[in-house]
């Protein structure tokens, strides 16, 4: 019997796999004793070349690939990280052959059913799926599977499961400066507009010049009427003008009067306001926790177009060796004890300041295992 064979037996018979699992729940007990990162992100890759390199097929090397994102998902949540985001598909990809597109497109709504079929593994952990990116680019079946599992996991709110597709970083930061010019441009309510001084001086002399354009219209009439704005005017010096002054043009008075309310009814907010916190606002992972870790399997150093804006200064960035379908708590363990010990240093040499932990405000620090 070959040797990979008799490995695989001892390590599938049940008092190994009572042994192995115990050992693994003490690991992630031990995990939950020090800081947990909120948010982790990986870049799934190497499936192909896993299949290649045991000779199986494409399909089951994405197969073997959901499978190790089931083990790392349930790591994840049970170490009590909050929300997990993960590469699903590319908009780059779509410059692909329309014969490879359509296969990818296909594979995606079978993994969306098997996530689906794993929501013992949601409901659990309380996870609620999240699809990011330009839907309008998926076909409408596949918009539809997205909106099914997204209503089945919508009750769950304890965690998040991020899954970008298709999605690229420039494409999220381009829509989120659309949507903030677009909010910009939108004259604010009459109840949100802030008092302003020159907007009360233009409202009171706008009534004081239309009485006075009143006057004198009254004084160009009958004898009777100047005589009654005599008495007006005796009453209400408050609101006279000057005797000096020369008459103004009605017409002018009243055009005067619609800019002033064409000004207080355009009101806009300040574009000096808009703030590196006003665009993460819009982003696709807005009200989620900065970005504490991002993985990337297979070797490959790149991020790929993958949470640029989302990275910061103390995002910890690791590339590792192995292939995703081996990647599971015996890769994770170490990068996540790593990670706590790198932040237990940032502890101590102080509280992390506002803008290091502000998304985009720093270039994160890669590392390679």
């Amino acid at each position: 019997m070959h040797l990979s064979q008799v490995r695989r037996w001892i390590l599938q018979s049940p008092p190994v796999e009572w042994a192995i699992l115990q050992l693994r729940e003490l690991l992630i007990g031990a995990l939950r004793q020090g800081p947990i990162p909120q948010h982790v992100a990986f870049v799934m890759d190497g499936n192909r070349r896993f299949a290649k390199s045991h000779g199986i097929e494409t399909v089951e090397g994405h197969n073997l690939g959901f499978e190790a994102l089931a083990r790392v998902l349930e790591v994840c949540y049970k170490s009590g990280v909050k929300v997990v985001t993960i590469y699903a598909f590319s908009i780059e990809n779509f410059k692909r052959s329309k014969y490879e597109v359509d296969g990818l497109m296909d594979m995606a709504k079978v993994k969306l059913g098997q996530i689906l079929q794993h929501g013992d593994l949601l409901d659990r952990y309380g996870v609620a799926i999240r699809v990011l990116g330009q839907r309008e680019l998926l076909k409408p079946d596949l918009r539809a599977d997205i909106d099914r599992a997204a209503e089945m996991t919508s009750r769950n709110g304890d965690a998040i499961l991020n899954v970008c597709f298709p999605y690229t970083s420039h494409d999220e930061i381009t829509t989120a400066i659309k949507n903030t010019v677009t909010d910009y441009t939108k004259p604010l309510p009459v109840h949100q507009r802030p008092f302003s001084e020159s907007h009360i001086k233009q409202t009171i002399r706008s009534r004081h010049l239309s009485v006075a354009a009143s006057r004198i219209r009254d004084r160009s009439g009958s004898p009777s009427s100047r005589a009654a704005s005599d008495v007006e005017g005796s009453t209400s010096s408050s609101i006279t003008l000057h005797p000096d002054s020369p008459p103004e043009d009605p017409t002018l008075l009243n055009k005067e009067d619609e800019d002033s309310d064409d000004a207080l009814r355009n009101t806009f907010p300040d574009p000096e306001s808009i703030t590196a916190e006003v665009l993460n606002n819009h982003m696709y992972t807005a009200g989620m926790p900065p970005l504490d870790l991002l993985v990337r399997t297979s070797g490959v150093e790149r991020l790929s177009d993958f949470m640029l804006w989302q990275s910061h200064e103390n995002t910890e960035i690791v590339f590792l060796k192995c292939l995703w379908p081996e990647f599971d708590l015996w890769q994770f363990l170490p990068v996540l004890v790593e990670w706590q010990w790198r932040r237990k240093k940032i502890a101590e040499q102080g509280p992390i300041s506002q803008s290091s932990r502000r998304p985009g405000a720093a270039t994160a620090k890669p590392r390679l295992r």
